[in-house]
């Protein structure tokens, strides 16, 4: 069959082909696109195509294979969409990057707050977060343990004031 030949015959079966389309995708939009990848797969395997075999079903085989795979991959994509109720923090966060910038002010700011705590707050204070025990911090700067707890809690509170912003 010839190039000629062969876009005669598939012409000829385009109405069937379309009214085919239609019911597959109840979109008259979506049918003429159906159709058009139908007739151009069709078009480029026509090597493929075997004399004395029924073109219609040919087609209407390439028509069936093209919509569900064009079905399959729009589920696909619609699963990977997420819809704007499924946003939450929790979904993004996984997502979500950190600036880096904003992580270096606000470490800035801790050591300026810190610097501003008299020597016998920050000095217990810092020692604790650094994962001494109360009584190692007692005993290093030769201090009462109640004196050492009281001095890290007011620290705490001079630093929280210092630090508001950032609640």
């Amino acid at each position: 069959m010839t190039q000629k030949e062969f876009s005669e015959t598939i012409s000829f079966h385009a109405s069937s082909l379309r009214s085919h389309a239609l019911n597959f995708t109840r979109d008259p939009e979506d049918a003429n696109d159906l159709l058009q990848e139908t007739l151009l797969k069709a078009t480029r395997f026509v090597s493929k195509f075997e004399d004395g075999t029924n073109i219609k079903g040919w087609l209407f085989v390439i028509m069936k294979n093209t919509f569900i795979n064009n079905y399959k991959k729009t589920l696909k994509t619609r699963d990977r969409t997420v819809q704007e109720e499924e946003i939450t923090s929790a979904n993004l966060y996984h997502s979500a990057t950190t600036n880096g910038s904003e992580g270096s002010f606000a470490m800035q700011d801790i050591n300026l707050a810190l610097a501003m705590l008299p020597e016998k707050y920050s000095v217990p204070f810092i020692r604790y977060f650094e994962g001494y025990k109360y009584h190692e911090i007692a005993d290093d700067m030769q201090l009462p343990l109640g004196t050492v707890k009281t001095y890290i809690h007011e620290a705490r509170i001079l630093l929280k004031k210092y630090l508001k912003q950032y609640r």
